[in-house]
């Protein structure tokens, strides 16, 4: 008999699984510890001006990471795993609810994947704790050790379509089946690959976007499982 394909849940992961956002939240903790905090609202100040001239979502990451150029790999993921320490026990760190759902899946036999513009620095730790079968997030480009501050495909928009994508046809997966979690309009392009789409948080464009097809919103579902059948 063969075997049946199987589901998955998808995640976003700022301001979806997590109610900070890791990429500026862990930018914050990388220039306080070398002693260069106040170029952190500078930088956050150039970004905001690229959204104003209407900069896209992947071209701001793009700059984003253009400040850890030079920076050695190894230390960041060191400094990763220490900001993460860090900040796990923070009441509120966690949308508890995401949470939660994470926890439903993931105990029903789910593949839990979690996709995300941010990057491995931050993340790995964050997927370990959790739990996570796999990390899809941005990549950026690595030489001799090093940062070059450049990454060539920001896991943004329909970048993390394509990825989830991949994964479904690497795995087999059932995308009818399987389930998709974001925040914000950004992540619509994975999310409508899925059979069972849901919306956490107050985005107003999510929301209705989430009225307009019918998709469900995280405070009105049941976790996953609790309106299953049996997995045979």
């Amino acid at each position: 008999m063969p075997d049946v394909p199987r589901s998955a849940a998808f995640f976003d992961i700022d301001g979806t699984l997590t109610a900070t956002t890791t990429m500026f939240d862990f930018l914050a903790h990388h220039l306080s510890v070398r002693g260069r905090s106040s170029e952190y609202a500078a930088l956050r100040d150039r970004l905001r001006a690229m959204t104003e001239a209407g900069a896209g979502r992947a071209d701001r990451c793009r700059a984003y990471y253009r400040v850890y150029a030079g920076t050695d790999e190894s230390s960041l993921l060191t400094e990763g795993e220490r900001w993460f320490r860090d900040r796990v026990g923070t009441p509120g760190f966690f949308n508890e609810p995401a949470r939660a759902a994470f926890g439903a899946h993931a105990a029903a036999g789910d593949l839990t994947v979690l996709v995300s513009g941010s990057f491995a620095a931050c993340l790995e730790p964050l997927a370990e704790h959790l739990g996570a079968d796999v990390l899809l997030c941005s990549r950026p480009e690595v030489r001799d050790g090093r940062y070059t501050g450049a990454v060539t495909t920001p896991m943004i928009g329909a970048a993390k379509a394509a990825a989830v994508s991949r994964l479904a046809a690497e795995r087999s997966l059932s995308l009818k089946d399987s389930y998709a979690y974001g925040d914000h309009l950004s992540d619509v392009p994975f999310m409508e690959f899925v059979g069972n789409p849901v919306v956490v948080g107050r985005d107003p464009g999510m929301l209705r976007h989430a009225r307009a097809r019918g998709w469900r919103c995280l405070e009105h579902s049941p976790l996953p499982g609790t309106a299953r059948g049996s997995r045979s």
